[in-house]
Parts: C-alpha cells; sequence; structure tokens
C-alpha cells in the first residue's frame, strides 16, 4: 500500500506559460521526460505573471517562464530556489500583409510608432504575461508609457498567445507574439510577420523550483529532477528536436546563458 501511495504522487505541478504549452512544446518534452524519470508534469499554463502568482502561493512545484527580470525578483524574494536558463527564441511583430501601418523592417521601436501615429487596430494580450511584459518595454522604449490610453486601436484581450493571435486575424490586426506560437499557429489568416531580427526582441526562458521554505508541501526533489533534466543534454537535445516544418521553434542555452 506505502508502495502504491508513493508511485502515485510521483508528479509535479507546473507553472508555465501559454507559449510552451500552445507552441505544442510539452506534448513533445514531457513524455520523454516521464520516460527517463517516470515522473509525471501536469502542466497550468497561464501568462508568466499568473504562473509566478502560482509559485508565490504554493500551487505549483516548479515555474516555466519567459520574464527575466521577475523570474530574478521572485528569487531574490524568497519565493524560488535557483533560476536556471533552458532556451530561447524570439518574439515578432505580424499583422495583415498589405502592412496599413508601414511598419516592416526589423526595428520594433519604430514599428510601434508607425502603429502609433495611424489607426490600426493592435491586440495585446493583457494578461501580465511575458510576453505583454515585453511589448509594454517596446511601447515605453517607444515612448508610450501607456498604450492603452495612447494608441487609438489599442484593445487587449487578457487571453493566451494563441485566442490574441486568432483576434488579430479576424479583426486585421497587429499583435507582438512569441515566433513558435506563431510557427505552430493554423489560423494565420491574412496575417504574416512583418518585423523580426531586432536583437530587442530575443525571449529567454528560464526554470526555477518553489522554495519548499515558504511551502514545505512542494515536491523539491521531484521538481528538481525536471531542472536537472531539462538543462541537461537530453533534455536540451529534446529541445532541439522540436520543429514544424521543419523548423525549430525553441533553441536550447542552458549552458550558454548567463
Amino acid at each position: 500500500m506505502a508502495l502504491g501511495a508513493w508511485a502515485q504522487e510521483r508528479f509535479i505541478v507546473m507553472a508555465s506559460t501559454t507559449s510552451t504549452e500552445q507552441s505544442g512544446l510539452f506534448a513533445h518534452l514531457l513524455p520523454a521526460f516521464r520516460q527517463a524519470t517516470g515522473i509525471e508534469v501536469r502542466v497550468v499554463a497561464l501568462g508568466t505573471g499568473q504562473a509566478l502568482d502560482m509559485g508565490r502561493r504554493g500551487d505549483a512545484d516548479v515555474v516555466f517562464v519567459h520574464d527575466q527580470a521577475a523570474e530574478e525578483k521572485f528569487v531574490a524574494e524568497g519565493f524560488g530556489l535557483k533560476r536556471f536558463p533552458v532556451m530561447y527564441n524570439d518574439f515578432v511583430l505580424v499583422g495583415p500583409r498589405s502592412d496599413p501601418a508601414g511598419v516592416k523592417g526589423r526595428d520594433i521601436v519604430a514599428g510601434l510608432q508607425k502603429v502609433a501615429a495611424g489607426s490600426a487596430p493592435f491586440i495585446s494580450r493583457g494578461d501580465k504575461s511575458g510576453t505583454h511584459a515585453a511589448e509594454l518595454r517596446y511601447w515605453k522604449a517607444a515612448g508610450i508609457d501607456a498604450p492603452e490610453t495612447r494608441v487609438s486601436g489599442y484593445k487587449a484581450c487578457g487571453c493566451g498567445m494563441g485566442p490574441a493571435l486568432n483576434i488579430a486575424s479576424s479583426s486585421q490586426a497587429y499583435v507582438l507574439t512569441d515566433r513558435g506560437t506563431w510557427l505552430s499557429f493554423r489560423n494565420r489568416g491574412d496575417l504574416a510577420v512583418l518585423v523580426e531580427g531586432d536583437r530587442r526582441l530575443f525571449n529567454q526562458y528560464g526554470v526555477i523550483v518553489v522554495n519548499p521554505a515558504r511551502h514545505p508541501h512542494v515536491k523539491q526533489e521531484l521538481a528538481q529532477a525536471f531542472v536537472d533534466w531539462v538543462v541537461s543534454d537530453a533534455g536540451q537535445a529534446a529541445i532541439a528536436a522540436y520543429r514544424i516544418g521543419g523548423e525549430p521553434l525553441f533553441f536550447p542555452n542552458a549552458k550558454a546563458a548567463p
């Protein structure tokens, strides 16, 4: 009976982002981890801010997110043990192929300034996710601190990346998205990538075990087993192997990232 109960408890709860879930990465990655360790991972996909809040409440054993400043704050405040870089991709600005605002190019700040100067619709996730945090940084760099009040076509959906792309597709709007979700998105309609390649669009992901000193029920050993695996050669190779149409969605950099 004791052995059976122990076996049933070999799972962890991971709070992560909609981009890792909706891109299909976890459907590829987690079965490989379970095969290697026997540990099941139950994912709750939210925006990064909400995922970190889950960790603060002790409702997750590990967080896997993409907002480095927020992640470092989470650790500094004692909610997480240590942040490990895992992988990266990048953000892209997509919009109608006709590009009514004329944003096409490599400069995300110039692109957003052109969106703001016109009346073209822009869809924001508005959900305190890592993508939303990045978007607000880019607006601020463009000289616009509160786009919801200063950009006439701006609408916040309070939703995940997939739904935001669906709204943009149906309303011929601009939207910032991570490349992984874009590559897996099937309802593109007339949307196309218009701004890419700016170094500011770099998008790093990190993983953190929730601090059991704050929440003693956290399954530290099992959560650390996931961290150790995902930054190992085997885990990094599994990330690199995930492709759609031959194109990689994420690039492992556990050993290279600062």
